[in-house]
């Protein structure tokens, strides 16, 4: 039985600001009084240097636009992203929209009907009976679990998956307020947009997913959450997950490698969400990574700050263009649930 492949990765993103640029020519304005200070400091050690908007804040002010508006506008923006992804993810590939089996779509910053997924597989020519799954809500993770759905249809059907991640965080700016929330200081100093794609085939070169696997604290369901409102999507996130991390992560990552035969030491490549700067300190700490453990996840960060599902997949594509490629990786992503996922991959030639 053929091991499935990751043969091609594609990414698109909407023109970036620089962190200070946005500062100064948006959120400085956006928060007042003691809030403005307290904000300053987390956007200034947010570990971000510049990220991508489709919908710039410095051009254009969405945060008292209605939900309704925002749905209207996620069509508008999402579908060309997403469409660039693909495209380049099966040119990676060296296939066509046609053989493509299965179709799945990752996106929790934006829904319609028809939604993404129809609209791609119409506007891209797949075939007919392209199967098709739409991930919606799962928040940061969201990648990982459709990496598995992909991986489980590759294997039972011995057809090509096709996974698209596309995330438009810009797109739920929250109205202003002088009301000290740090809760949503953080989701405007970190958050991104990108789309990216990745194309799953039975065997070939590429990185080969031997497992992807999960853990879900539901104890502390209320530490993150991404609630509809009627000004957009609010984030909540609590000061205390990287505390739910430190008592996951470790048993995680262990019990993956230890399936699998493979020591810590053996793995080359750390594809960790970087959910904030304290996220990837508590995983740097918990699994003892070495010091340059993380430089792609840091760098990530810095580059495209946190654009939720397709960020891991920005991580791998990083780690397999850096010379010499990372030959086994192990992603890590959190999101609502609490969730943890996990990945382990090996790189075929």
């Amino acid at each position: 039985m053929s091991v499935p492949v990751i043969a091609g990765l594609g990414t698109a993103q909407p023109p970036s600001a620089l962190q200070d640029e946005l500062w100064e020519g948006f959120f400085s304005r956006h928060f007042s009084g003691t809030t403005r200070s307290l904000a300053q400091r987390i956007f200034a050690n947010s570990g971000v240097t510049r990220r991508q908007a489709a919908v710039n804040p410095l051009l254009e002010d969405v945060s008292d636009w209605p939900t309704e508006r925002r749905m209207r506008r996620y069509q508008v923006e999402a579908l060309p992203l997403g469409k660039e992804a693909v495209g380049r993810a099966l040119t990676a590939a060296g296939l066509d929209a046609g053989d493509i089996g299965l179709f799945i779509v990752c996106s929790c910053t934006g829904y319609a009907t028809p939604g993404l997924d129809i609209l791609l597989a119409r506007d891209l020519g797949m075939a007919a009976d392209t199967q098709r799954m739409f991930i919606g809500h799962m928040g940061c993770y969201a990648a990982l679990p459709g990496l598995g759905a992909a991986s489980d249809f590759v294997t039972a059907r011995g057809r090509p998956a096709l996974l698209l991640c596309a995330e438009l965080t810009s797109l739920h700016i929250q109205p202003s307020s002088s009301r000290v929330d740090t809760q949503q200081i953080v989701s405007h100093a970190l958050f991104s947009d990108a789309a990216v794609a990745a194309v799953v085939v039975p065997g070939g070169r590429g990185y080969a997913l031997r497992e992807v696997t999960a853990v879900t604290d539901t104890s502390t369901a209320d530490h993150m959450t991404w609630d509809v409102t009627d000004a957009g999507f609010r984030m909540g996130l609590s000061p205390k997950v990287p505390q739910v991390l430190s008592r996951h992560v470790h048993g995680l990552v262990d019990d993956l490698l230890a399936r699998h035969g493979v020591a810590s030491s053996d793995v080359d490549g750390w594809a960790v969400h970087p959910g904030g700067p304290r996220i990837l300190n508590v995983v740097e700490r918990e699994l003892a990574l070495p010091p340059e453990g993380l430089a792609a996840s840091r760098a990530t960060l810095d580059e495209h700050g946190n654009c939720s599902s397709p960020t891991v997949l920005l991580i791998l594509d990083r780690l397999g263009r850096s010379t010499p490629a990372a030959r086994r990786v192990v992603m890590l992503a959190f999101g609502p649930g609490l969730t943890l996922y996990a990945a382990l991959l090996d790189r075929q030639d």
